[in-house]
């Protein structure tokens, strides 16, 4: 698109991530504007799960977290084997989503990212009914196989915006840029004050 830049139409399947069930289909446009911005996406899926099911999907992993006797904490989720613990499959699934919306800000035309690894992750205790926790995560930096380091903070509550602030940085890059605060949905910025990093 003339002084835009450059649109793509896609058709793709998704899956379940933990059980690789078929998730539905969805169209999208992506638009990746000249100027350094993150892409503008719009799209729409057909879902084999009813919103139903996927709210109580969200509820029992909220339960999950809620109901452990002490913070969760952790470290290289997976391990070198590939393995994750099943008392840390709550927070692995809250890092690949988090993750997913500072992989979207930073991703161009030429550059992709994969979620490699949360090198530890912590959770914070609150007054309120928010899940909220700090995580160190490496991402896979696709063509260049860099691994770039994030510190992201993540705050969640079923039926609410998972909202994410991050920090990036690169031996190579230098400092990256970070976030303000970003909503891991459509819902737009999120209106909530966090702990500087």
């Amino acid at each position: 698109i003339p002084e835009s830049g450059h649109k793509y139409y896609l058709q793709f399947s998704t899956e379940d991530y933990r059980t690789g069930e078929d998730a539905g289909n969805c169209l999208a446009t992506v638009l990746y504007p000249k100027k350094k911005s993150p892409p503008v996406v719009s799209i729409k899926c057909s879902h084999t799960k009813d919103q139903k099911e996927i709210q109580e999907e969200d509820n029992r992993l909220y339960q999950r977290i809620r109901h452990q006797s002490k913070p969760i904490t952790g470290n290289n989720i997976p391990d070198s084997y590939g393995n994750i613990e099943p008392a840390l499959e709550p927070v692995w699934a809250l890092a690949v989503a988090g993750s997913s919306s500072i992989m979207w800000e930073k991703s161009t035309e030429t550059l992709g990212y994969f979620l490699a690894q949360v090198k530890s992750v912590r959770q914070w205790i609150r007054k309120d009914d928010f899940t909220e926790f700090d995580y160190t995560v490496l991402l896979h930096e696709i063509p260049t196989q860099e691994i770039i380091s994030c510190h992201m903070r993540l705050t969640w509550l079923p039926g609410h915006p998972l909202k994410v602030k991050h920090f990036c940085a690169a031996e190579s890059h230098g400092v990256d840029e970070g976030s303000g605060a970003e909503s891991g949905s459509a819902a737009g910025p999120s209106a909530e004050k966090g702990a500087n990093f």
